[in-house]
């Protein structure tokens, strides 16, 4: 039974009714709501799990629980997200092509979803600030098969400064006070206070002061958080509209299960704030969520294609030598390579032996980059060896060029960094699958030994 303060008691009951109020609250003490995606970048999309209720509006969505050593997740074919959690992403309307921030992305449940709906075509930057979080998010988008990420470990001012007037669309799920996670994480009720929620507000602000500067003209923001306070979220977009002249747009998504934000909680001379939407736990579609998008003023100019063509002419002292070309084509002439990956040779660079396809070929100085693009693998003495991140973005398209592994001992075994024995015709470098979901790539030797190569970071305990 969560010990809710007073002061928040009181606040909602104000808001709210008492009759409503007694509904969220009541609310918070029932079960999660757990759900799941489908990666529909995956050849293989077959999952083990039940399908029979959807989430309301969200493709390839459905209710059910994920566990973190499933083959499915391990190979990046379902991500384990809020129900609720999944619509700034599905707001944001994504199309191939543009180019898109996540900013606050860490763990990355919005951020492969805005990379899904990318199509492996544009650009990608997912952004975290934490230098504890990034490296969940980077492991996600990896495991995802997001081939055209850049990801970066910086603040919203230092972004600001490589990439201005640059996204189509950026998505702010903002650090707000968490009353929408409270059931979900009953320590979140220790440090809420009503001074607690300014400071979020303050912090929102400076945020997104930094954000609508990287915003074309014309471009799209989705601002969200996890929190009921209209300080956070009817507020914030007011200050928006106020400050930058932002219009709100509608988001064309009706149902039962989901609310609209209140114009009369802030400001009811602004009647668009009612086509924000506002996800309540008492609607039984997930924990708590609100979300806006909104538009920047103006319109945007069409690419310059001259400036493009002489950006791609740039010279670039990494590209790969004849003889490295020869190392990597040798190994990847064995698989089926996605489109996007057959142009290969006159885009791969090389850096410290990491072979990899930049998605931004531009300066990023004076960014933390984590990640840039796809790694296709490692050059060492005379020979290439393929890279984790390769692995997840062949399973993208069939491949043949692969050992499924027959138990689910030998599966856990693998998962533990251990070499097996396996009856095989193929030798050399595979990819490795089970119940046909690849996650791995693997060498096999000339008397049928299966060597280990799935990240020592990513193996499990012995189980």
């Amino acid at each position: 039974m969560l010990n809710l303060p007073d002061t928040f008691i009181e606040k909602y009951q104000k808001l709210l009714g008492k009759e409503k109020a007694a509904a969220l609250f009541e609310s918070m003490n029932q079960e999660t709501k757990k759900a799941y995606r489908i990666n529909s970048l995956k050849a293989h999309q077959k999952v083990s799990y039940s399908n029979a209720q959807a989430v309301p509006f969200i493709p390839n969505a459905y209710y059910g629980e994920v566990k973190g050593e499933d083959p499915e997740w391990v190979s990046g074919t379902v991500y384990s997200q809020d129900p609720a959690a999944m619509f700034p992403a599905y707001l944001a309307q994504i199309e191939p092509g543009q180019k898109v921030l996540d900013l606050c992305a860490a763990p990355g449940g919005k951020t492969t979803a805005l990379g899904e709906a990318l199509q492996n075509a544009g650009l990608l930057v997912a952004n975290e600030i934490s230098s504890v979080r990034v490296k969940a998010l980077r492991e996600n988008l990896e495991r995802w098969g997001i081939s055209n990420a850049l990801i970066t470990n910086d603040d919203s001012f230092a972004l600001a400064k490589v990439f201005p007037e640059f996204f189509d669309v950026i998505l702010v799920d903002a650090p707000c006070s968490g009353e929408g996670m409270f059931r979900k994480n009953p320590d979140a009720v220790s440090y809420w206070s009503p001074d607690y929620v300014l400071t979020c507000r303050k912090r929102q602000q400076e945020i997104l002061t930094e954000a609508v500067k990287k915003l074309r003209p014309g471009g799209k923001l989705v601002y969200s958080t996890c929190t009921f306070s209209p300080e956070e979220d009817e507020e914030i977009v007011a200050w928006l509209v106020k400050t930058f002249q932002m219009t709100i747009e509608p988001t064309q998504v009706e149902s039962k299960k989901i609310s609209h934000g209140q114009a009369r909680f802030v400001d009811d001379n602004l009647p668009e704030l009612d086509r924000t939407l506002r996800l309540w736990p008492q609607d039984d579609l997930g924990e708590g969520q609100f979300v806006a998008v909104l538009r920047m003023p103006g319109e945007s100019s069409p690419i310059d294609s001259k400036k493009e063509k002489k950006k791609k002419k740039k010279k670039r002292s990494a590209l790969l030598n004849k003889d490295e070309r020869d190392w990597v084509e040798k190994v990847l002439s064995n698989f089926n390579l996605p489109d996007f990956l057959t142009d290969w040779p006159s885009k791969a660079l090389v850096s410290h032996d990491h072979v990899f396809i930049p998605a931004y070929k531009q300066s990023t100085k004076g960014l933390k980059v984590i990640n840039n693009g796809v790694e296709l693998g490692l050059l060492k003495k005379k020979r290439f060896e393929p890279g984790h991140q390769l692995a997840e973005v062949l399973a993208q398209v069939d491949q043949t060029q692969v050992v499924e592994l027959q138990s689910n001992e030998e599966y856990r075994k693998y998962l533990h960094g251990e070499t097996l024995r396996v009856k095989s015709e193929l030798r050399g470098f595979v990819l490795v699958a089970y119940h046909d979901f690849i996650f791995s790539f693997g060498k096999i030797t000339g008397n049928g030994v299966l060597k280990n190569f799935y990240p020592k970071g990513l193996r499990t305990m012995k189980g």
